[in-house]
Protein backbone atom coordinates (compact mmCIF):
# COMPACT_ATOMS: atom_id res chain seq x y z
CA UNK A 1 0.00 0.00 0.00
CA UNK A 2 1.43 3.47 -0.96
CA UNK A 3 0.61 6.38 1.13
CA UNK A 4 0.80 9.84 1.07
CA UNK A 5 4.33 11.09 3.02
CA UNK A 6 4.32 11.36 6.45
CA UNK A 7 4.47 15.40 6.24
CA UNK A 8 1.93 15.30 3.89
CA UNK A 9 -0.57 13.61 5.87
CA UNK A 10 0.16 15.63 9.16
CA UNK A 11 -0.26 18.84 7.45
CA UNK A 12 -4.00 17.68 5.97
CA UNK A 13 -4.93 16.32 9.23
CA UNK A 14 -7.51 18.13 11.30
CA UNK A 15 -6.41 19.15 14.67
CA UNK A 16 -8.29 19.92 17.92
CA UNK A 17 -6.97 23.09 19.83
CA UNK A 18 -4.51 22.19 22.91
CA UNK A 19 -7.29 23.60 25.21
CA UNK A 20 -9.66 21.20 23.67
CA UNK A 21 -7.45 18.11 24.65
CA UNK A 22 -6.42 19.30 27.83
CA UNK A 23 -10.11 19.66 28.71
CA UNK A 24 -10.61 16.28 27.32
CA UNK A 25 -8.26 14.99 30.43
CA UNK A 26 -10.23 17.60 33.08
CA UNK A 27 -7.17 19.92 32.90
CA UNK A 28 -9.11 23.53 33.37
CA UNK A 29 -7.89 26.36 30.90
CA UNK A 30 -5.92 27.98 33.88
CA UNK A 31 -3.22 25.44 33.98
CA UNK A 32 -2.63 25.12 30.13
CA UNK A 33 -0.09 27.26 28.46
CA UNK A 34 -0.35 27.23 24.84
CA UNK A 35 2.70 27.82 22.78
CA UNK A 36 0.16 28.33 19.25
CA UNK A 37 -2.61 26.37 18.71
CA UNK A 38 -1.86 22.85 19.21
CA UNK A 39 0.89 22.46 21.94
CA UNK A 40 1.13 23.19 25.30
CA UNK A 41 2.82 23.14 28.55
CA UNK A 42 0.89 21.75 31.50
CA UNK A 43 1.34 23.49 35.16
CA UNK A 44 3.64 21.49 37.36
CA UNK A 45 1.43 22.72 40.65
CA UNK A 46 -1.60 21.46 38.58
CA UNK A 47 0.13 18.17 37.87
CA UNK A 48 1.38 17.83 41.62
CA UNK A 49 -2.06 18.38 43.11
CA UNK A 50 -3.86 15.46 41.22
CA UNK A 51 -4.19 12.35 43.24
CA UNK A 52 -2.75 8.86 42.18
CA UNK A 53 -4.53 7.06 39.96
CA UNK A 54 -4.44 2.96 41.32
CA UNK A 55 -5.61 1.13 38.55
CA UNK A 56 -3.33 3.42 35.86
CA UNK A 57 -1.86 0.57 33.72
CA UNK A 58 1.95 1.62 32.36
CA UNK A 59 2.74 0.00 28.81
CA UNK A 60 6.19 -0.10 27.51
CA UNK A 61 7.30 0.02 23.97
CA UNK A 62 10.44 -1.49 22.95
CA UNK A 63 12.04 -3.62 19.89
CA UNK A 64 14.32 -5.72 17.98
CA UNK A 65 17.41 -4.27 17.61
CA UNK A 66 17.22 -1.95 15.33
CA UNK A 67 18.21 -2.21 11.34
CA UNK A 68 17.97 -0.34 7.90
CA UNK A 69 15.12 -1.83 7.46
CA UNK A 70 12.89 -0.12 10.23
CA UNK A 71 10.53 -1.61 12.76
CA UNK A 72 7.94 1.43 13.79
CA UNK A 73 9.18 2.09 17.18
CA UNK A 74 7.45 5.27 17.58
CA UNK A 75 4.55 4.32 15.15
CA UNK A 76 3.47 1.64 17.20
CA UNK A 77 3.25 3.76 20.19
CA UNK A 78 1.32 5.95 18.70
CA UNK A 79 -0.70 3.90 17.03
CA UNK A 80 -1.29 1.92 20.14
CA UNK A 81 -2.22 4.72 22.05
CA UNK A 82 -4.67 5.32 19.39
CA UNK A 83 -6.02 1.54 19.59
CA UNK A 84 -6.93 2.00 23.26
CA UNK A 85 -9.23 4.64 22.15
CA UNK A 86 -10.46 3.20 19.61
CA UNK A 87 -11.18 0.06 22.13
CA UNK A 88 -12.91 2.44 24.93
CA UNK A 89 -10.22 2.91 27.21
CA UNK A 90 -8.54 6.05 28.88
CA UNK A 91 -5.22 6.28 27.34
CA UNK A 92 -2.54 8.62 27.02
CA UNK A 93 1.01 8.44 25.12
CA UNK A 94 4.03 9.86 26.46
CA UNK A 95 7.31 10.01 23.78
CA UNK A 96 10.64 11.45 23.90
CA UNK A 97 11.21 14.58 22.01
CA UNK A 98 13.38 14.46 18.94
CA UNK A 99 16.50 15.56 18.62
CA UNK A 100 17.77 17.74 15.35
CA UNK A 101 20.51 15.85 15.49
CA UNK A 102 19.32 12.72 13.91
CA UNK A 103 16.54 14.89 12.25
CA UNK A 104 19.27 16.24 9.84
CA UNK A 105 21.34 13.40 10.28
CA UNK A 106 19.66 9.55 9.36
CA UNK A 107 16.00 9.74 10.45
CA UNK A 108 14.31 12.92 9.18
CA UNK A 109 12.21 13.36 12.32
CA UNK A 110 10.68 11.10 14.88
CA UNK A 111 6.98 11.42 15.43
CA UNK A 112 5.60 8.27 13.82
CA UNK A 113 4.60 7.55 10.92
CA UNK A 114 1.79 6.93 8.59
CA UNK A 115 -1.56 7.20 10.01
CA UNK A 116 0.04 6.79 13.55
CA UNK A 117 1.86 10.05 14.18
CA UNK A 118 1.89 12.58 16.79
CA UNK A 119 1.43 16.32 15.49
CA UNK A 120 2.21 19.42 14.60
CA UNK A 121 4.68 16.94 13.73
CA UNK A 122 6.84 19.58 12.11
CA UNK A 123 6.85 21.82 15.26
CA UNK A 124 8.08 18.54 17.14
CA UNK A 125 10.48 18.09 15.05
CA UNK A 126 11.76 21.46 14.97
CA UNK A 127 12.73 23.50 17.63
CA UNK A 128 9.49 22.35 19.29
CA UNK A 129 8.66 24.34 22.64
CA UNK A 130 12.55 25.22 23.30
CA UNK A 131 13.07 22.76 25.99
CA UNK A 132 16.35 21.14 24.58
CA UNK A 133 17.58 24.94 24.06
CA UNK A 134 17.21 25.28 27.77
CA UNK A 135 18.89 22.42 28.68
CA UNK A 136 21.92 23.36 26.30
CA UNK A 137 22.34 26.90 27.71
CA UNK A 138 21.95 25.08 31.17
CA UNK A 139 24.49 22.72 30.45
CA UNK A 140 26.80 25.47 29.00
CA UNK A 141 25.86 27.98 31.67
CA UNK A 142 27.71 25.73 34.11
CA UNK A 143 30.91 25.47 31.46
CA UNK A 144 31.40 28.89 30.92
CA UNK A 145 30.80 29.09 35.21
CA UNK A 146 34.02 26.54 35.19
CA UNK A 147 36.25 28.57 32.83
CA UNK A 148 35.39 31.35 34.60
CA UNK A 149 35.93 30.35 37.46
CA UNK A 150 40.18 29.18 36.94
CA UNK A 151 40.06 32.77 34.86
CA UNK A 152 39.62 34.60 37.93
CA UNK A 153 42.32 32.97 40.84
CA UNK A 154 40.66 28.95 40.93
CA UNK A 155 40.21 29.74 44.03
CA UNK A 156 38.49 26.06 43.98
CA UNK A 157 42.05 24.61 42.49
CA UNK A 158 40.52 22.81 39.89
CA UNK A 159 43.18 20.98 38.03
CA UNK A 160 42.52 21.78 34.31
CA UNK A 161 43.54 19.22 33.24
CA UNK A 162 40.93 16.83 34.73
CA UNK A 163 37.73 19.01 33.91
CA UNK A 164 34.84 16.39 33.11
CA UNK A 165 32.25 18.58 31.87
CA UNK A 166 32.42 19.03 28.22
CA UNK A 167 29.90 21.70 26.54
CA UNK A 168 27.10 20.37 24.24
CA UNK A 169 25.28 21.65 21.15
CA UNK A 170 21.51 19.52 19.55
CA UNK A 171 23.33 18.65 16.15
CA UNK A 172 25.46 16.14 14.93
CA UNK A 173 29.02 17.80 14.45
CA UNK A 174 32.11 15.82 14.95
CA UNK A 175 34.81 18.30 14.06
CA UNK A 176 33.63 19.29 17.76
CA UNK A 177 34.38 16.08 19.87
CA UNK A 178 37.92 17.41 20.74
CA UNK A 179 38.76 21.10 20.64
CA UNK A 180 41.27 22.92 22.48
CA UNK A 181 39.57 26.48 24.31
CA UNK A 182 40.47 29.74 25.28
CA UNK A 183 43.44 30.47 22.91
CA UNK A 184 44.17 34.12 22.26
CA UNK A 185 45.78 34.87 25.15
CA UNK A 186 45.15 35.89 29.09
CA UNK A 187 42.27 37.83 28.23
CA UNK A 188 40.69 34.75 26.90
CA UNK A 189 41.21 32.39 29.98
CA UNK A 190 43.86 29.56 30.36
CA UNK A 191 44.15 26.61 27.14
CA UNK A 192 43.14 23.39 27.75
CA UNK A 193 41.56 20.65 25.79
CA UNK A 194 37.71 20.13 25.87
CA UNK A 195 34.90 18.88 23.80
CA UNK A 196 31.53 18.92 22.70
CA UNK A 197 28.90 16.04 23.32
CA UNK A 198 25.33 16.15 21.78
CA UNK A 199 22.24 17.80 24.15
CA UNK A 200 20.83 14.44 24.18
CA UNK A 201 23.90 13.30 25.97
CA UNK A 202 23.88 15.72 28.44
CA UNK A 203 23.85 15.21 32.22
CA UNK A 204 21.60 17.77 32.16
CA UNK A 205 19.64 15.91 29.81
CA UNK A 206 19.23 13.07 32.08
CA UNK A 207 18.58 15.05 35.22
CA UNK A 208 16.15 16.62 33.17
CA UNK A 209 14.23 13.25 32.87
CA UNK A 210 15.17 11.87 36.23
CA UNK A 211 13.98 14.35 38.36
CA UNK A 212 10.81 14.23 40.28
CA UNK A 213 10.32 18.10 41.12
CA UNK A 214 11.96 21.18 40.73
CA UNK A 215 13.36 20.80 43.99
CA UNK A 216 14.99 17.77 42.90
CA UNK A 217 16.24 19.33 39.51
CA UNK A 218 18.28 21.49 42.04
CA UNK A 219 19.23 19.18 44.15
CA UNK A 220 20.37 17.21 41.62
CA UNK A 221 22.18 20.06 39.74
CA UNK A 222 23.98 20.96 42.50
CA UNK A 223 25.66 17.44 42.53
CA UNK A 224 27.22 17.28 39.43
CA UNK A 225 30.52 16.48 39.50
CA UNK A 226 32.45 18.80 36.36
CA UNK A 227 36.14 18.18 37.31
CA UNK A 228 39.02 17.42 40.17
CA UNK A 229 40.93 19.46 42.05
CA UNK A 230 44.44 18.86 42.39
CA UNK A 231 44.15 16.82 45.36
CA UNK A 232 41.90 14.59 42.94
CA UNK A 233 39.05 15.59 45.23
CA UNK A 234 35.95 16.11 43.04
CA UNK A 235 34.38 19.26 42.43
CA UNK A 236 30.56 19.69 42.61
CA UNK A 237 28.24 22.60 40.30
CA UNK A 238 27.30 23.58 43.53
CA UNK A 239 30.65 24.81 45.06
CA UNK A 240 30.67 27.12 42.01
CA UNK A 241 27.01 28.55 42.78
CA UNK A 242 25.53 27.17 39.63
CA UNK A 243 22.34 25.54 40.77
CA UNK A 244 20.16 28.29 40.87
CA UNK A 245 20.94 30.15 37.78
CA UNK A 246 20.72 26.45 35.75
CA UNK A 247 16.99 25.27 37.50
CA UNK A 248 15.93 28.76 36.05
CA UNK A 249 16.98 28.01 33.02
CA UNK A 250 15.10 25.08 33.13
CA UNK A 251 11.90 26.14 34.92
CA UNK A 252 9.57 25.98 32.41
CA UNK A 253 11.09 23.44 30.40
CA UNK A 254 10.57 21.07 33.05
CA UNK A 255 6.83 21.72 32.44
CA UNK A 256 5.32 18.91 30.45
CA UNK A 257 4.41 19.15 26.61
CA UNK A 258 0.83 18.19 25.67
CA UNK A 259 0.19 17.15 21.91
CA UNK A 260 -2.06 15.24 19.95
CA UNK A 261 -2.11 12.42 17.74
CA UNK A 262 -3.52 12.14 14.31
CA UNK A 263 -7.01 10.90 16.02
CA UNK A 264 -6.77 13.42 18.74
CA UNK A 265 -5.24 11.15 21.61
CA UNK A 266 -3.13 13.51 24.08
CA UNK A 267 0.45 12.71 24.63
CA UNK A 268 3.09 14.48 26.68
CA UNK A 269 6.12 14.62 24.74
CA UNK A 270 9.11 15.57 27.36
CA UNK A 271 12.98 15.39 27.28
CA UNK A 272 14.76 13.36 24.82
CA UNK A 273 18.14 11.16 26.38
CA UNK A 274 19.25 8.68 23.31
CA UNK A 275 19.51 5.19 24.52
CA UNK A 276 22.86 4.08 23.04
CA UNK A 277 24.57 6.76 24.84
CA UNK A 278 22.33 7.86 27.58
CA UNK A 279 19.30 6.38 29.19
CA UNK A 280 16.62 6.42 26.93
CA UNK A 281 13.27 7.34 28.23
CA UNK A 282 10.95 10.30 28.45
CA UNK A 283 10.50 12.52 31.70
CA UNK A 284 9.46 11.24 35.10
CA UNK A 285 7.32 13.88 35.55
CA UNK A 286 5.61 13.29 32.42
CA UNK A 287 5.00 9.77 32.69
CA UNK A 288 3.89 10.54 36.47
CA UNK A 289 1.41 12.83 35.65
CA UNK A 290 0.13 11.09 32.60
CA UNK A 291 -0.79 8.12 35.30
CA UNK A 292 -2.86 10.57 36.90
CA UNK A 293 -4.84 11.70 34.03
CA UNK A 294 -5.26 7.97 32.09
CA UNK A 295 -5.89 3.97 32.82
CA UNK A 296 -3.69 3.25 30.28
CA UNK A 297 0.09 4.96 29.86
CA UNK A 298 1.77 3.97 26.37
CA UNK A 299 5.41 4.86 26.78
CA UNK A 300 8.34 4.21 24.83
CA UNK A 301 12.33 3.04 25.95
CA UNK A 302 14.54 3.87 23.07
CA UNK A 303 16.52 1.08 20.47
CA UNK A 304 16.26 -2.36 21.19
CA UNK A 305 15.14 -4.26 24.51
CA UNK A 306 18.96 -4.45 25.36
CA UNK A 307 18.91 -1.05 25.83
CA UNK A 308 15.92 1.19 25.68
CA UNK A 309 13.95 -1.54 27.88
CA UNK A 310 17.10 -2.29 30.04
CA UNK A 311 17.87 0.97 30.89
CA UNK A 312 13.92 1.94 31.36
CA UNK A 313 13.71 -0.98 34.30
CA UNK A 314 17.30 -0.44 35.91
CA UNK A 315 17.60 3.36 35.69
CA UNK A 316 13.90 4.69 35.24
CA UNK A 317 11.79 2.62 37.09
CA UNK A 318 14.39 2.07 40.02
CA UNK A 319 14.62 6.10 40.67
CA UNK A 320 10.77 6.97 40.35
CA UNK A 321 9.20 3.91 41.59
CA UNK A 322 7.18 3.36 38.09
CA UNK A 323 6.18 -0.40 37.15
CA UNK A 324 5.50 -1.33 33.97
CA UNK A 325 2.37 -3.56 33.42
CA UNK A 326 2.83 -4.86 29.85
CA UNK A 327 5.29 -4.67 27.07
CA UNK A 328 4.97 -4.48 23.32
CA UNK A 329 8.23 -5.60 21.06
CA UNK A 330 8.31 -4.35 17.72
CA UNK A 331 9.39 -6.07 14.60
CA UNK A 332 8.81 -6.39 11.07
CA UNK A 333 9.25 -9.29 8.72
CA UNK A 334 12.02 -7.69 6.58
CA UNK A 335 13.90 -6.57 9.70
CA UNK A 336 13.81 -9.60 10.94
CA UNK A 337 15.15 -11.31 7.46
CA UNK A 338 18.23 -8.58 7.68
CA UNK A 339 19.13 -10.31 10.80
CA UNK A 340 19.16 -13.28 9.30
CA UNK A 341 21.63 -12.20 6.78
CA UNK A 342 19.54 -10.96 4.34
CA UNK A 343 20.87 -8.15 1.63
CA UNK A 344 18.78 -4.93 2.63
CA UNK A 345 17.98 -4.95 -1.47
CA UNK A 346 16.58 -8.29 -1.31
CA UNK A 347 14.59 -8.02 2.46
CA UNK A 348 10.82 -7.81 0.48
CA UNK A 349 11.68 -11.16 -1.68
CA UNK A 350 10.05 -14.07 0.43
CA UNK A 351 13.14 -15.70 2.19
CA UNK A 352 12.01 -18.50 4.91
CA UNK A 353 15.62 -19.47 5.70
CA UNK A 354 16.60 -15.93 6.25
CA UNK A 355 13.42 -15.24 8.53
CA UNK A 356 14.32 -18.53 10.60
CA UNK A 357 17.70 -17.23 11.33
CA UNK A 358 16.64 -13.86 12.25
CA UNK A 359 14.26 -14.70 14.77
CA UNK A 360 16.93 -15.36 17.16
CA UNK A 361 17.28 -11.70 17.59
CA UNK A 362 13.55 -11.33 18.54
CA UNK A 363 13.68 -14.48 20.56
CA UNK A 364 16.66 -13.04 22.97
CA UNK A 365 14.15 -9.95 22.85
CA UNK A 366 11.38 -11.72 24.60
CA UNK A 367 13.32 -14.00 26.49
CA UNK A 368 14.94 -10.60 28.23
CA UNK A 369 11.55 -9.06 28.51
CA UNK A 370 9.90 -11.26 30.08
CA UNK A 371 12.13 -13.71 31.73
CA UNK A 372 14.77 -11.50 33.05
CA UNK A 373 12.90 -8.06 33.48
CA UNK A 374 9.45 -10.51 34.58
CA UNK A 375 7.09 -8.33 32.01
CA UNK A 376 4.63 -10.00 29.95
CA UNK A 377 4.61 -8.88 26.50
CA UNK A 378 3.32 -9.36 23.05
CA UNK A 379 5.06 -8.92 19.92
CA UNK A 380 3.61 -6.41 17.59
CA UNK A 381 4.12 -7.37 13.58
CA UNK A 382 4.46 -4.07 11.61
CA UNK A 383 3.16 -5.51 8.36
CA UNK A 384 4.25 -4.50 4.87
CA UNK A 385 2.71 -5.52 1.65
CA UNK A 386 5.42 -7.43 0.73
CA UNK A 387 5.14 -9.56 4.08
CA UNK A 388 4.22 -13.10 2.37
CA UNK A 389 1.53 -16.13 3.90
CA UNK A 390 4.31 -18.16 4.53
CA UNK A 391 6.33 -15.68 6.00
CA UNK A 392 3.48 -14.94 8.45
CA UNK A 393 2.84 -17.88 9.40
CA UNK A 394 6.48 -18.87 9.99
CA UNK A 395 6.81 -15.75 12.19
CA UNK A 396 3.46 -16.45 14.25
CA UNK A 397 4.31 -20.02 14.72
CA UNK A 398 7.92 -19.54 16.30
CA UNK A 399 6.79 -16.59 18.16
CA UNK A 400 4.32 -18.69 20.05
CA UNK A 401 6.79 -21.29 20.87
CA UNK A 402 8.45 -18.60 22.61
CA UNK A 403 5.91 -18.25 24.89
CA UNK A 404 4.94 -14.73 24.16
CA UNK A 405 1.44 -13.69 22.11
CA UNK A 406 1.87 -12.55 18.29
CA UNK A 407 -0.05 -9.33 16.68
CA UNK A 408 0.13 -7.97 13.43
CA UNK A 409 -0.66 -4.61 13.17
CA UNK A 410 -1.71 -2.05 10.48
CA UNK A 411 -1.83 1.28 12.94
CA UNK A 412 0.73 3.54 9.77
CA UNK A 413 -2.03 2.31 7.38
CA UNK A 414 -4.87 2.31 9.36
CA UNK A 415 -4.34 4.05 12.51
CA UNK A 416 -5.94 3.50 15.83
CA UNK A 417 -8.39 0.51 13.85
CA UNK A 418 -5.08 -1.48 13.05
CA UNK A 419 -4.07 -1.66 16.43
CA UNK A 420 -7.67 -2.67 18.05
CA UNK A 421 -6.54 -6.04 17.79
CA UNK A 422 -3.22 -4.99 19.45
CA UNK A 423 -4.98 -3.22 22.28
CA UNK A 424 -6.92 -5.84 23.09
CA UNK A 425 -4.22 -7.96 24.27
CA UNK A 426 -2.17 -5.23 25.59
CA UNK A 427 -5.29 -4.66 28.34
CA UNK A 428 -5.45 -8.35 28.46
CA UNK A 429 -1.62 -8.78 29.39
CA UNK A 430 -2.12 -5.35 31.83
CA UNK A 431 -4.61 -7.87 34.09
CA UNK A 432 -1.70 -10.19 34.72
CA UNK A 433 -0.16 -10.06 38.31
CA UNK A 434 3.29 -7.36 38.12
CA UNK A 435 6.72 -8.96 39.02
CA UNK A 436 9.09 -6.80 37.19
CA UNK A 437 12.82 -7.14 38.31
CA UNK A 438 15.61 -5.27 37.98
CA UNK A 439 18.94 -7.10 36.32
CA UNK A 440 20.93 -6.82 39.15
CA UNK A 441 20.71 -5.68 42.69
CA UNK A 442 21.87 -2.00 44.24
CA UNK A 443 23.99 -3.64 46.35
CA UNK A 444 26.14 -5.04 43.45
CA UNK A 445 29.62 -3.58 42.88
CA UNK A 446 29.69 -1.62 39.94
CA UNK A 447 31.63 -4.54 37.88
CA UNK A 448 28.90 -6.76 39.12
CA UNK A 449 26.15 -4.55 37.39
CA UNK A 450 27.41 -4.09 34.06
CA UNK A 451 28.78 -8.17 34.17
CA UNK A 452 25.47 -8.89 34.81
CA UNK A 453 23.83 -6.19 32.41
CA UNK A 454 26.52 -8.12 29.57
CA UNK A 455 25.94 -11.66 30.58
CA UNK A 456 22.45 -11.95 30.91
CA UNK A 457 20.83 -9.21 28.45
CA UNK A 458 24.18 -9.04 25.44
CA UNK A 459 24.60 -12.42 25.75
CA UNK A 460 28.41 -11.57 26.29
CA UNK A 461 31.23 -14.45 28.15
CA UNK A 462 32.59 -11.78 30.40
CA UNK A 463 33.68 -7.53 30.24
CA UNK A 464 36.85 -6.18 29.23
CA UNK A 465 38.99 -3.02 30.64
CA UNK A 466 42.07 -1.91 30.66
CA UNK A 467 43.99 -1.06 33.84
CA UNK A 468 43.11 2.71 33.69
CA UNK A 469 39.52 2.17 33.18
CA UNK A 470 39.29 -0.37 35.53
CA UNK A 471 40.72 1.59 38.05
CA UNK A 472 38.45 4.07 37.62
CA UNK A 473 35.51 1.78 38.36
CA UNK A 474 37.25 0.93 41.27
CA UNK A 475 37.79 4.21 42.65
CA UNK A 476 34.26 5.23 41.98
CA UNK A 477 33.02 1.98 44.24
CA UNK A 478 35.52 3.66 46.67
CA UNK A 479 34.56 6.77 46.97
CA UNK A 480 30.56 5.92 47.86
CA UNK A 481 29.27 5.78 44.13
CA UNK A 482 28.56 1.84 44.15
CA UNK A 483 24.95 2.21 45.09
CA UNK A 484 24.22 4.01 41.80
CA UNK A 485 22.64 2.29 38.38
CA UNK A 486 24.91 1.62 35.62
CA UNK A 487 23.90 2.97 32.00
CA UNK A 488 26.02 1.47 29.08
CA UNK A 489 26.46 3.35 26.04
CA UNK A 490 27.38 1.45 23.01
CA UNK A 491 26.06 0.26 19.59
CA UNK A 492 22.04 -0.02 19.38
CA UNK A 493 22.77 -2.40 16.15
CA UNK A 494 24.10 -5.23 17.96
CA UNK A 495 23.50 -7.35 21.14
CA UNK A 496 27.47 -6.99 21.05
CA UNK A 497 29.80 -3.65 20.61
CA UNK A 498 30.44 -4.71 16.77
CA UNK A 499 27.19 -2.72 15.02
CA UNK A 500 28.13 -5.11 12.11
CA UNK A 501 26.90 -8.57 14.07
CA UNK A 502 23.10 -9.01 13.45
CA UNK A 503 20.89 -11.97 14.78
CA UNK A 504 22.46 -13.14 18.46
CA UNK A 505 25.58 -12.93 18.54
CA UNK A 506 27.67 -14.88 21.67
CA UNK A 507 30.99 -15.86 22.77
CA UNK A 508 31.75 -11.83 22.44
CA UNK A 509 33.41 -9.64 25.31
CA UNK A 510 31.73 -6.21 26.49
CA UNK A 511 35.09 -4.06 26.36
CA UNK A 512 34.41 -0.88 28.46
CA UNK A 513 36.34 1.90 26.60
CA UNK A 514 35.81 4.84 29.38
CA UNK A 515 33.64 5.55 32.64
CA UNK A 516 31.85 8.41 33.52
CA UNK A 517 30.20 9.78 36.12
CA UNK A 518 27.17 11.03 36.40
CA UNK A 519 26.41 11.95 40.07
CA UNK A 520 23.49 14.29 39.93
CA UNK A 521 21.55 11.73 37.13
CA UNK A 522 22.93 8.94 39.79
CA UNK A 523 24.24 6.86 37.57
CA UNK A 524 27.41 5.96 35.75
CA UNK A 525 27.96 5.41 32.21
CA UNK A 526 30.08 2.57 30.95
CA UNK A 527 31.31 4.03 27.03
CA UNK A 528 31.67 0.74 25.22
CA UNK A 529 32.95 -0.06 21.35
CA UNK A 530 33.46 2.77 19.29
CA UNK A 531 29.99 4.39 20.06
CA UNK A 532 30.80 8.33 20.22
CA UNK A 533 28.60 10.95 22.49
CA UNK A 534 29.06 13.40 19.50
CA UNK A 535 27.53 11.97 16.27
CA UNK A 536 28.40 12.54 13.03
CA UNK A 537 26.03 12.97 10.50
CA UNK A 538 26.25 10.37 7.18
CA UNK A 539 27.56 11.06 3.71
CA UNK A 540 23.74 12.11 2.63
CA UNK A 541 22.31 13.71 5.74
CA UNK A 542 18.70 13.90 5.90
CA UNK A 543 19.06 17.73 5.85
CA UNK A 544 19.40 17.85 2.20
CA UNK A 545 15.66 16.43 1.77
CA UNK A 546 14.25 19.36 3.79
CA UNK A 547 13.11 22.54 2.32
CA UNK A 548 10.50 25.60 2.76
CA UNK A 549 8.33 25.29 -0.68
CA UNK A 550 5.81 28.17 -0.82
CA UNK A 551 5.46 28.55 2.42
CA UNK A 552 5.53 24.49 3.10
CA UNK A 553 7.92 22.74 5.02
CA UNK A 554 8.28 19.66 3.30
CA UNK A 555 11.60 16.49 3.18
CA UNK A 556 10.38 15.26 7.11
CA UNK A 557 9.62 11.66 7.97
Amino acid sequence: MTLPADIDIAQAATLRRITEIAAGLGIADEFVEPYGRYKAKISLDYLDSLPKNPNAKLILVTAISPTPAGEGKTTTSVGLGDGLRAIGKRAMICLREPSLGPVFGMKGGAAGGGYAQIVPMEDINLHFTGDFNAIALAHNLLAALIDNHIHHGNALDIDVRRVTWKRVIDMNDRALRDITIALGGPSNGFPRSDGFDIVVASEIMAIFCLASSLADLRRRIGNIVIGYNRAKEPILAAQLNAPGAMTVLLKDAFQPNLVQTLENTPAFVHGGPFANIAHGCNSVVATTAALKLADYVVTEAGFGADLGAEKFVDIKCRKSGLRPSAAVIVATIRALKYHGGADLKTITTEDLSALEAGLVNLQRHVINVQSVYGIPCVVSINQFDADTEAEIALLCARVVEMGAEVVLASHWANGGKGAAELAQVVVQLCDRPEAMNYVYADTDTLWQKVTAIATRIYGATEVTADAKVRGQIADLQAAGYGHFPVCVAKTQYSFSTDPTLRGAPLDHRLNIREVRLSAGAEFIVMVCGDVMTMPGLPKIPSSERIDLVDGKIIGLF
